[in-house]
């Protein structure tokens, strides 16, 4: 059996994973979904200081404190930038890594150089008029085309994102995380995604790569199809 961490998108905690989650321990495997800091059920810990590098080290923590090994790393959105750091820590406790529609950064960038200048601007805007310059509220559901029946509770779900973490920069102390496979899920049914390039640096990368016809969130749109990729990816 394997032991999946699974990382959430910005906005987003470890709520949007029950599906996946419950598909994936009905199988017999361990899996942790942890929030990161400042996010709905800690959103108390929420603050200017909470950055890209605090989200890494609550993945790592926890791989570290759980003493897991083998782990199948996932990383939604945001949270591909989580997991890049995280590989490149602790690769030696990494089976394989999976980018689900997510940012997957360079040494030296962060996620708001790779963002849409349109999108990147929005962000800025509604932080500095809605979240005191440094707070992102999230972006409703319905522009990521999740499922009408879910829209309405994911907006509910949802909470600020710290605008640091979209802005420092990642350091890599390795070009290509030294773990045993690499994998990229597309979401390929809504408008406006910027995640099309990701993609297809991907299958350039020579990584294993597959499509999902749904919205951005696919572990609520698709949880069944997701869980069996992720029980894939484990394979090898």
């Amino acid at each position: 059996m394997a032991t999946f961490v699974l990382v959430t998108g910005a906005w987003h905690g470890s709520w949007c994973w029950k599906r996946v989650r419950n598909a994936l321990t009905a199988q017999g495997h361990a899996v942790f979904t942890p929030t990161l800091t400042g996010l709905c059920e800690r959103r108390h810990l929420l603050s200017r200081d909470v950055d890209l590098h605090t989200h890494i080290e609550d993945v790592a923590n926890l791989i570290r404190w759980e003493e897991l090994t083998d782990v199948v790393l996932v990383g939604h959105s945001y949270g591909g930038c989580v997991i890049s750091g995280v590989a490149d820590r602790v690769s030696e406790k990494i089976a394989a890594l999976v980018y689900l529609d997510a940012f997957v950064l360079e040494d030296g960038q962060c996620l708001h150089d790779t963002l849409p200048a349109d999108h990147r601007q929005g962000q800025l805007e509604a932080a500095a008029a809605l979240g005191d310059g440094w707070r992102v509220p999230p972006i409703p559901a319905a522009v990521f085309n999740v499922n009408a029946a879910d829209r309405a509770w994911v907006d509910d779900q949802c909470t600020d994102q710290p605008l640091a973490s979209f802005q420092q920069k990642l350091h890599l102390d390795s070009k290509t995380p030294a773990v045993g496979s690499i994998h990229y899920i597309y979401a390929a049914g809504w408008e406006g995604t910027p995640f099309t390039g990701f993609y297809e640096s991907a299958k350039a990368r020579g990584w294993s790569t597959r499509e999902i016809a749904c919205g951005h969130d696919v572990m609520l749109d698709r949880p069944e199809e997701l869980a069996a990729a992720l029980v894939q990816a484990a394979a090898g």
